[in-house]
Order: structure tokens, then sequence, then C-alpha cells
């Protein structure tokens, strides 16, 4: 009986005490799946681990497999504030199939130059305004803007040149503006780099198809290896992922995991190719129809510029927003404004100003162009072999004798490059970190090209990493120079080489970094203006003279010429 009323006492109290502990049970599971999910959520935007991991993506919803760092709100702002001040013009979509009847045609747009405000003569500090009237392939008005052009004002018989500053009215008629340095007959040329319609079949590309250059590694361990393919951006597939972000600047970079080894057996990296078939606009992007083309004159493509009149005031052209940074003389690069460029046209002119300095170059071909040209300048430079891969470096070269050291190295990824051992992938913002900085120390920078087919937000948070490091370089050693050069127009002759390095992703590039630098205590050297206003043909790497006149706005900021 004690049993059957203790059965009886047990079975009714029980559900209480059931109900109760299935509340908290509930209660504390669901919490924990919320927090699982949100924790999920987080890692899809940026996963940052101790060492490589493997992670598997979701295939079963949509996700936006380009992963951006996130920024603090101060940047992000900044951010919104950059996109907005560059936002290009909107172009009415196309019709299919394609016809290029109501596209941007050089052939039937023209440019006038106006007359001088107030009459008279043409004289050097004058500013002159070009109009150009944009018109389709059947000869009639744009009625909108967008189009990509390039204005220069050059006179071949002194080898003068200076790049003219586009303004776009969004009617399809822009402005082209030059001041007026030198005396003598000048000639106005005006470039139709892409017409408004390809702009927005590139945006297209870099929104939809920005793993279009893809890159691979090798991973080994033992007799096993296996190549898999990496970037910034991932499509979503069964297989996991390997996760190469950046512990200290948050920098993004995975490769598929491969099947039978860790993410700890990568050994190298390159580039593994580009995507076919990624877009049906090919006759957007043709040679000598409308791409790179010449726009011709309505009239007089020329004018002749007089000497500056007793009391005419000096133009100063250039802060960078009003003016040209600079402009050709007899082939001489010759600033406006802040530093004066000298000529430095002898070896030894060249190690006096570099005695006991040691320059730091970080970047891509571009800058590697200038070391190279040190050392073959420089018989006294001589390179040290790190057995390093020819087109990444590192490299190093020395002079005992004055004390000179310099160096190159490429940036991180994305690097469009031949086989790169993984561990000499690094980063700028980390190398300029471990940098003790210096009055003896020069930092010259050079980021742009590799960046094209990803979207800008990916260029504008890799020189945010990189200011960041650069504020802090110069905090603790304020006397450190920095140096950075810009993008530069190239040769385009189809569509490959507009969808991967189109002077408008360069342009927006351009903006991007002056925006991002302005206020700073460093330089720049602008190889945009100085590409367009020289004579030579545009090429992804300048011809040596260009690069010679480079050179000598590089060293004149190291050692700038004294009052006095």
């Amino acid at each position: 009986m004690k049993f059957q009323v203790c059965k009886r006492q047990a079975f009714t109290r029980l559900p209480k005490c059931a109900w109760i502990f299935l509340f908290f049970t509930l209660f504390f599971l669901v919490l924990f799946i919320t927090n699982t999910l949100e924790f999920q959520n987080k890692m899809k935007t940026i996963s940052i681990f101790s060492r490589p991991a493997a992670v598997t993506l979701s295939t079963d919803m949509h996700y936006d497999f380009c992963k951006l760092k996130p920024l603090s709100p101060k940047e992000a702002q900044e951010e919104d504030l950059l996109l907005e001040s560059i936002t290009w013009p909107e172009t009415p979509p196309l019709s299919f199939p394609l016809s290029l009847e109501k596209t941007s045609d050089p052939d039937h747009s023209t440019f006038t130059i106006l007359p001088k405000r107030g009459g008279g003569q043409w004289r050097i500090g004058d500013k002159l305004e070009v109009m150009i009237n944009m018109k389709d392939f059947q000869g009639r008005p744009k009625k909108f803007g967008g189009d990509v052009l390039l204005a220069r004002l050059h006179s071949p018989t002194i080898s003068a040149g200076v790049a003219g500053e586009v303004v776009d009215h969004l009617n399809g008629s822009y402005t082209a503006v030059f001041f007026l340095l030198w005396k003598g007959s000048a000639q106005v040329q005006v470039t139709l780099v892409h017409p408004s319609e390809a702009v927005m079949e590139l945006r297209r590309l870099n929104r939809e198809h920005p793993d279009r250059i893809f890159f691979k590694s090798v991973f080994q361990s033992g007799s096993v290896t296996e190549t898999t393919t990496c970037n910034i951006c991932l499509r979503p597939t069964q297989k996991s992922l390997c996760n190469y972000t950046d512990l200290h600047t948050g920098e993004p970079w995975f490769c598929y995991k491969p099947d039978n080894l860790s993410c700890d057996a990568r050994m190298n990296y390159f580039n593994g190719g580009y995507q076919q078939s990624i877009t049906t606009m090919e006759k957007l992007f043709k040679s000598g129809v409308n791409l790179k083309v010449s726009i011709r004159a309505s009239g007089p493509a020329g004018v002749t510029i007089f000497p500056r009149m007793k009391g005419q005031s000096k133009e100063k052209s250039s802060s960078e927003e009003s003016g040209p940074s600079g402009y050709y003389y007899q082939d001489v690069w010759r600033g406006l404004g802040g530093t004066k460029i000298h000529q430095f046209n002898t070896s030894s002119a060249i190690t006096q100003c570099l005695k006991g300095k040691v320059v730091h170059m970080y970047g891509d071909s571009t800058i590697r162009q200038w070391f190279e040209h040190l050392t073959a300048t420089l018989p006294d430079l001589k390179e040290f072999d790190l057995n390093s891969e020819k087109q990444a470096g590192p490299f190093m070269a020395l002079n005992f004798t004055h004390n000179i050291m310099v160096k190159y190295r490429c940036h991180g990824p994305p690097l469009r490059s031949t086989t790169v051992p993984a561990i000499e992938m690094h980063y700028i913002a980390n190398e300029l970190d471990n940098m003790v900085g210096g009055s003896k120390t020069v930092v010259v920078l050079g980021i742009w090209a590799h960046f094209a087919t990803f979207p800008l937000e990916f260029y504008i948070r890799r020189m945010l990493s990189i200011r960041r490091a650069v504020v802090r370089l110069l905090s603790r050693a304020p006397d450190t120079l920095v140096v950075i050069r810009t993008g530069n127009p190239k040769s385009l002759t189809c569509f490959l080489h507009s969808s991967t390095n189109s002077d408008w992703y360069t342009l927006q590039q351009l903006k991007v970094l002056k925006a991002i630098f302005k206020g700073l205590n460093v330089h720049l050297v602008n190889a945009w203006e100085m590409v367009i206003a020289h004579h030579l043909p545009q090429e992804l790497h300048p011809q040596p003279p260009i690069i010679k006149n480079m050179i000598n706005v590089l060293l004149s900021y190291i050692c700038p010429e004294k009052d006095g």
C-alpha cells in the first residue's frame, strides 16, 4: 500500500516538475539557436581565424559571394560619401540584339575651341575651353552623358603637353578645360575611351563577375599535391573554403579546400586565368570604332599662345582640384605648385640624393619599374640576389659606399602574377606597421591595376587600411617621407583589355585615392596626367622617358630644393 501511495503521489506531482523543467529547457534551447544563427550570419560577412580554417558555405539560399571586410561607422560613412562623389551618370538600357546605332560614335562627334572670354589673343595664364558634342552612329546628338573622354593640349615641335579636365554636362555635351602654359602653337586632342553604354557593361561585370580573373594555389604534403581556385570572391559550392583572411588588416582571401589536404598545406599563389563568355556586348569595345578613338575638330584644332602681358597675374594652377599637377616642356615634366621638380640627369646626382636613405617600394609592377630604373641607372647600386621570382620579388639593391638601400615588394593579393610563394604575399599595411621610419626612410606606394575587376568597395577598403598604417607610421616617425604613385591610362585594343584594365576603372580609383589621402603628409606622383600629357603611346608600363620624369618627381620630394 505504501508503494502504491508513493506511486500516486509521484504521479500527481510529476507534471508540475516536468512542465517547469521543460519550460527552462526550451528557453535555453531557443536562446542557443538564436545566438548560433546570429554568429553564423556575422561569419558570412567576415571570418578571421588564428590559422587557416575550413568553412562550408550554404548553397540553399542567396549568397553574396564577395566578402567585404567590416568598417567602423566613421569609415562606412566615408565610403558612402566616396561612392556618392564618383557616381557615374546612368545610361538608358540598350535593346537586344545589340545595335550600335544609338551609342556614341567618335566619327560623328566633334569638338570646338570656344572663343576667349573677353576676346583678344590667347596668352600664357589663360584658360582654353573646348566644347565636345557627342553624336550616335546615325549622326543624332546624344541626350545624356557618361562617355569616358581624355583631353590633351600639346605642341609636338617643342615636346610640350598638358592634360585637360573634362566636365560632363549630362546632356551629350562636355567641356574640356586647359591651362595655357607655354608660348607658341598648341593643338587640342580629344579621345573617346568608352561610350557611356560600355561603362554600364563594365560596371555590370564588376558587380556580377568580380571573379572573371581567378587565381590558384598548389597544396602539398609529401608526395600529395592538389590545386584549387582562390579569390576574394568565390562562388558557393559544396566544397569547404580555406579562410586566409589576414588577422591584422582583416583583408579577405579564400581558396576552395583541397579534398585530401589541410588548409595549412598551401604552397604558392598564381594567376589561374580568365573566364570566357561573360558578355554579349563585345561590339561596344571595338578598336578603331568606339575604343580609344580620336574625335575630330569642327573648326581649328589649335591656337597660338602669346607671352604673358605686363601686369598680367600669374596663374597659380594647381591644387589638384583647380588645375593640372604639371606639364611637359621640352620633354621635361614641370610641376605646378608645391615642390619644384628639378632634374637628376646623372647617376652621381641621384646617388647624392639617395645617400644614407632606405627606400621601401611596395606595390604592383608599375612600382617595380621604378626599382628597375634605379638599378639600371645607378652602376654602383647592386642588386642582391634573393632568389626571388622575377615579377613579384622581393628585391633588394645596395650601395655600400653611400649607404643606400632600395627594396621592392609586391602588394598582397589580388595579384595577377606568375607563381609566388604563399609566405611572400604580404599586405602593405602590415609592412608599414613593422617599419621604424624616420628622416632616412622613404616609402613609395603604388597599388591599383590588380583591383580593376572587383567592386570599388574592395579598393576603398584596401586604401583605408593602408591609410590607417600610414597615419600610425607618421605619428611615431613624422620625418618619414611617403610618396604614392597613381594609376595611369593604358593601351586598350579589345574587350579583354577593357574588362580587366579599363581606364574608367583607373579613373574611379584615382578619385578615390586622392580623396582618401587628402590632408595627410603624403606626396602624389600623378602618373595619370604624366601619361596623358606625353606624346608617347599610353601603356600600362610607361616608356622610359616618362619613367625618368616620374623618378625626377620622386627624387625632388626626397631632396627638395632648399630656399636661397
